[in-house]
């Protein structure tokens, strides 16, 4: 078994998690407003990658540029890595590639513990991405504990580019938003991934 052969339905039950649903998780998070960059890249490459409609165009046009800006927000102190073999638990089907993940370790080279968000791109159905999400967050908490640098939580983002929906996992309890982020409102969806790399969420 592998990360995308997980469902919401799948690994709730296998891992023993209590899943909370919720419309609030991030309503008091403090937007931050993307960068005239970012405004200029995603007015360009949004329509494009939709037009295209794949997934890798729209993590290549739209992910991995809310991504980049977010490490210069974080002023490089964090680090980001797409399409990597994450394998942790072979018996426990925790292994495959990550679309994105992001470390709290500045290390750009290789990957490094703490993993704080995953990050999981779709081309349509954003519940598609949900349970595979899940199950690289569970790796993300073992890799983490694995190397003595336990963080309380761990974030994740099933996305389109276009439209992200947002989880947190603590311990065993795994809650998801409910509330939809379009990047229209891209100020929302950068302050949620800083709110993440703070913890405050």
């Amino acid at each position: 078994m592998a990360y995308s052969e997980f469902t919401l339905e799948s690994v709730v039950p296998t891992f023993q998690l209590q899943k909370i649903d919720t419309t609030d998780l991030f309503s008091e998070v403090e937007t931050v407003p993307p960068s005239d960059h970012l405004t200029t890249a995603l007015a360009k490459k949004a329509a494009l990658a939709t037009a295209i409609g794949t997934e890798k165009a729209r993590s290549e046009l739209i992910v991995a540029d809310v991504l980049v800006e977010l490490r210069e927000h974080c002023e490089k102190r964090i680090s980001f890595f797409s399409g990597i073999d994450f394998n942790v638990d072979v018996e426990s089907g925790l292994t495959g590639v990550c679309d994105f993940l992001v470390s709290l370790s500045p290390n750009q080279f290789y990957l490094e513990a703490p993993i704080v968000i995953l990050v999981e791109a779709k081309n349509l159905d954003l519940k598609l991405g949900i349970g595979q999400c899940v199950a690289e967050m569970l790796a993300a908490q073992r890799f983490n504990a694995e190397r003595e640098n336990d963080i309380p939580c761990i974030y994740g983002a099933s996305t389109t580019g276009v439209e992200w929906l947002f989880l947190k996992l603590e311990g065993k309890c795994l809650q998801l938003d409910m509330s939809t982020y379009t990047i229209e409102r891209c100020d929302r969806i950068l302050g949620i991934l800083s709110s993440m790399v703070a913890q405050k969420a």
